[in-house]
C-alpha cells in the first residue's frame, strides 16, 4: 500500500467514526478486489458513501455490511476462503494509527451476519478476522443461536497462540459488553463463562488480562458472591498477572463496598477504628462545596490496611435517596495511631447528573463498612 493511499494525518485525534471515510472506503474496495476480482469496487464506493457523514460510528459500519451483502452474490464458504486471504495479508495494523483495524469492522460485521446459517465456516473465518479488529461484537449470536457449537470453539480459543483470539474467548461472552447487548442466559448462568476465565487467568498478555478482568466485573454485577468465590480460589498460589485481575475485575464490588471484597485485595478485614466526621458547611445551594474532615482513631494492636471512601445518598426527584460511593484514600493505619483526611465534595452543576432539594447524607466507609455519617441540607435556589 503506497503512501498516497493513506489518510492524511493531523495534529487532532480524529474521531472515531471517521476512520470510516470515503477514502478510506475507496481503499477497502481496492482491497477487496484484490481478493474477488469479480468484486464491483465502483459500486461499493458508491453505495457505501451515500449519507455517511451523517452517520454514527456503528451505522457506518452497519451500512457498509449491509452494502457487502447486497453487491457478494456467492455461496457464504467461497466468501470465507478469500477473506480468510485478505485477512492474511492485511495492511500493517500499526500504519496511520490503527486506521486499518477499523476498516476491518464492517468485513467482520459481514461475516458474522451472513454465517449464520453455516456456523462452522463462520466461527473459523471470525477467528481470523478478530487479529484485524476484534470480533466480539459479531461473535454474540453465534452464543445465543448455537450455543454448544460456540462454546468448543470459544474453548480452544482460549488456549490459542494469538493474543486476540483469546482475547475474543473472554470477551465475546461478557453478559454485558458494551454496545453488544446483553447475554441473557450467560447473566442468568455464568458458570461456561468462568470455564473459560479460567483457561485465561494466568495469561501474559495485558490485552487479554484486561478482557477477564472486564468479564469478572460484567458478572459481578448479577452474581456478586460467585465472582467473589473464584477470586478467593484464584488467588491460592496466585500470579501478579492474576492479582491484577482480580483487583481489576472486583472493581465495582469495591466501589459499592462489598466488604467481603476487601481481605480478597489485602486489607484489613475486620477493621478496629473509630471516626469522627465533621461536615465544613450545613447547608449549601447548588455550585457550592463543602468540605468533609474526617479523623480516624485505630483502636488496634497491629497495622491495619484500609479502604477510605464515602458514600453520599442524593434526593430523588419522589424525595427518595440513592447512593454513590467516591473514592478517597487507601491507607495503612500504625497501631492506635489516628490519622486526618479531608476531601472537597461540590455540588456543581453537571448534564450527568441532576440533583433536588433536600437533606443529604454523607457516611465514611472502611473496607466497605459505614463507621459514620453526617448530613447536610441542599437548596436549588
Amino acid at each position: 500500500m503506497e503512501k498516497s493511499d493513506m489518510p492524511a494525518e493531523t495534529n487532532a485525534a480524529p474521531l472515531l467514526k471517521d476512520h470510516i471515510n470515503a477514502g478510506s472506503i475507496e481503499i477497502l474496495a481496492r482491497l477487496i478486489k484484490q481478493y474477488k476480482p469479480s468484486f464491483p469496487a465502483d459500486e461499493f464506493i458508491q453505495k457505501s458513501t451515500d449519507d455517511l457523514e451523517a452517520k454514527p460510528l456503528k451505522s457506518r459500519v452497519s451500512h457498509l455490511s449491509t452494502v457487502l451483502t447486497e453487491l457478494l452474490i456467492e455461496d457464504y464458504s467461497d466468501t470465507a476462503k478469500w477473506l480468510k486471504q485478505l485477512a492474511d495479508n492485511w495492511p500493517d495494523k500499526n500504519i496511520n494509527k490503527g486506521w486499518y483495524s477499523f476498516m476491518a469492522w464492517p468485513l467482520i460485521d459481514y461475516a458474522g451476519k451472513q454465517g449464520l446459517h453455516q456456523p462452522e465456516t463462520a466461527l473459523d473465518l471470525l477467528s481470523h478476522l478478530t487479529r484485524l479488529f476484534t470480533a466480539e461484537f459479531a461473535i454474540r449470536p453465534y452464543i445465543d443461536q448455537h450455543f454448544e457449537l460456540t462454546y468448543h470453539h470459544l474453548l480452544q480459543w482460549s488456549q490459542d497462540a494469538d493474543e486476540h483470539v483469546r482475547r475474543l474467548a473472554s470477551e465475546g461472552m461478557r453478559p454485558r459488553l458494551p454496545w453488544g447487548g446483553h447475554l441473557t442466559a450467560l447473566k442468568l448462568n455464568p458458570q461456561p463463562i468462568f470455564t473459560v476465565l479460567n483457561y485465561l487467568k494466568d495469561d501474559h498478555s495485558r490485552y487479554v488480562q484486561k478482557s477477564v478482568a472486564n468479564n469478572l466485573n460484567d458478572i459481578s454485577k448479577d452474581h456478586p458472591q460467585q465472582v467473589i468465590e473464584l477470586c478467593g480460589d484464584w488467588l491460592n498460589d496466585s500470579t501478579a498477572q492474576r492479582r491484577w485481575i482480580i483487583r481489576h475485575g472486583l472493581r465495582s464490588l469495591i466501589k459499592a463496598g462489598e466488604p467481603a471484597v476487601f481481605p480478597l485485595l489485602g486489607f484489613t478485614q475486620k477493621p478496629r477504628v473509630q471516626v469522627d466526621l465533621v461536615l465544613t458547611e450545613q447547608q449549601l445551594k447548588l455550585g457550592e462545596s463543602l468540605v468533609l474532615q474526617a479523623e480516624i482513631h485505630s483502636a488496634a494492636d497491629q497495622t491495619q490496611v484500609l479502604v477510605v471512601d464515602y458514600r453520599v445518598w442524593h434526593v430523588k426527584a419522589n424525595g427518595t435517596t440513592t447512593a454513590k460511593v467516591y473514592k478517597w484514600k487507601n491507607i495503612e493505619l500504625l497501631a492506635r495511631e489516628s490519622i486526618r483526611l479531608s476531601k472537597s465534595h461540590g455540588f456543581l452543576k453537571l448534564t450527568t447528573r441532576q440533583y433536588y432539594s433536600g437533606r443529604h447524607t454523607f457516611e465514611i466507609l472502611i473496607n466497605g463498612v459505614v463507621y459514620n455519617q453526617a448530613s447536610m441540607n441542599l437548596l436549588l435556589d
